[in-house]
């Protein structure tokens, strides 16, 4: 038998009794357990009368026993009867226990309730998605820009060349570690350097030798240098500048892109790439403030538990991308400075503006009766298989296919959102 209470902050108690002729025999198979266990002077161990063992075992300890080997299941089982899917690890309290029965409590967070407020013709406004002849020139002079040569000079350097330098820092008149280099391509205008060493530089000749005071920043990794003026001993071997190609059918072949052939082609491919990327970029901002003011109509107290289990979700996703770059967690922390709990703390308010709107997503899968096909289902097991690289059968053994309806079904709803937005 069990009965469900819920209290504040979708906070709640299941309470499970545990009497008659079930609980008499977990009772009786845990004094068994017990039996078999303990060591009693004068006799083999599991081979002591009933009788004497009672002596040495408590009712208490057979009791609790009973309780450690069947909690799990008399509380999934009553989840079950009540319908409850906790949103938190449960905690237990053991109440009324005596030769009969037992009541155990269990307290967990479930799901909170959602008020929808209103979701259908909420306000969708698309940005300006106008390319303008400006727009095309400066992509196609970015472009330029990559198949550029780099010709020495015999000119003073100006911001966007590259100079080739020696260079050699000392802090009060002592070289530091790290601060010295032959032979190095700097960009000038990268900020590659600490602020000022570029700047001084624009001006120089191949040949000339320069000394750059400057202060470290005040936040510098290294303490040692961290907020210290020092002085940068350079000489500038070589002053480059690029030489843009020109834009003719020749470079057009040049950025070999299939149909391009001429400037016109190419003019016409940039145009389609820069209408398809502002449209792109439209489409999210507008279904940002479309999805923040679905989440601002609805009325929600999410449990706490929620938003901390989507942080870690988040951190172990952040890990995952850190050993796809060859680099382990605790190297990176360790680096930066940081750990885990800082990272987690960091996603808190991202974490729970996602749990809020998935939460409003499924209230509406609810409300408006949205559903699943089997195909539909099949179909996003394809699509895993594909991106992940895997045969099918691997992916349906990897992941629950309530969850993959679940994820469709939260999907269709968005999809619903703006399908039922008012377009300006």
């Amino acid at each position: 038998m069990s009965e469900w209470t819920l209290k504040e902050h979708s906070m709640g108690e299941l309470v499970v009794t545990v009497s008659g002729d079930e609980w008499k025999t977990v009772c009786e198979k845990a004094f068994q357990k017990i039996a078999r266990d303990i060591t009693i002077p004068g006799f083999r161990k599991g081979s002591a009368p009933k009788a004497i063992l009672k002596k040495y075992i408590t009712d208490e300890q057979v009791r609790y026993e009973a309780i450690e080997k069947h909690a799990n299941k008399w509380m999934f089982d009553a989840m079950k009867e009540q319908n409850l899917e906790p949103v938190s690890r449960p905690t237990l309290d053991v109440r009324n226990m005596s030769a009969d029965s037992c009541d155990l409590v269990f307290e967990f967070y479930v799901s909170p309730e959602v008020k929808l407020g209103q979701y259908k013709d909420l306000p969708y406004e698309l940005g300006d998605v106008t390319v303008s002849d400006e727009d095309i020139n400066k992509e196609i002079d970015r472009m330029r820009e990559t198949y550029a040569d780099m010709e020495s000079t015999e000119d003073p350097a100006v911001d966007g060349d590259t100079v080739n330098i020696d260079y050699e820092g000392f802090k009060d008149g002592v070289p530091f570690d790290g601060g010295k280099a032959d032979g190095y391509d700097l960009r000038l205008g990268s900020g590659s350097f600490i602020p000022g060493f570029e700047d001084q530089l624009i001006g120089a000749k191949a040949g000339e030798e320069k000394e750059l005071n400057l202060k470290f920043p005040e936040d510098y990794h290294s303490e040692e240098l961290a907020g210290k003026e020092v002085v940068f001993k350079v000489k500038v071997n070589e002053v480059k500048h690029k030489v843009l190609p020109e834009l003719d059918d020749d470079f057009a072949k040049d950025v070999n892109a299939p149909g391009v052939e001429t400037v016109e082609d190419l003019r016409k491919m940039v145009t389609e790439r820069l209408e398809n990327n502002k449209k792109a970029a439209a489409e999210r901002e507008a279904d940002e403030k479309l999805f923040d003011a679905l989440s601002k109509n609805a009325e929600i107290e999410i449990p706490q538990p929620m938003i901390d289990d989507e942080a870690a979700q988040m951190v172990q996703q952040f890990e995952s991308q850190i050993r796809q770059y060859g680099m382990e967690p605790k190297q990176y922390f360790k680096m930066m400075g940081t750990d885990e709990k800082t990272l987690a703390d960091g996603y808190k308010e991202e974490a729970e503006k996602n749990v809020r709107l998935r939460l409003i997503l499924e209230e509406i899968v609810r409300k408006e009766d949205i559903t699943a096909s089997e195909e539909d289902v099949e179909q996003e097991l394809k699509n895993l298989a594909e991106m992940y690289r895997l045969e099918i059968d691997q992916v349906k053994a990897a992941v629950d296919p309530e969850l993959v309806k679940k994820d469709i079904c939260n999907r269709k709803a968005s999809e619903f959102v703006k399908e039922h937005a008012k377009k300006a």
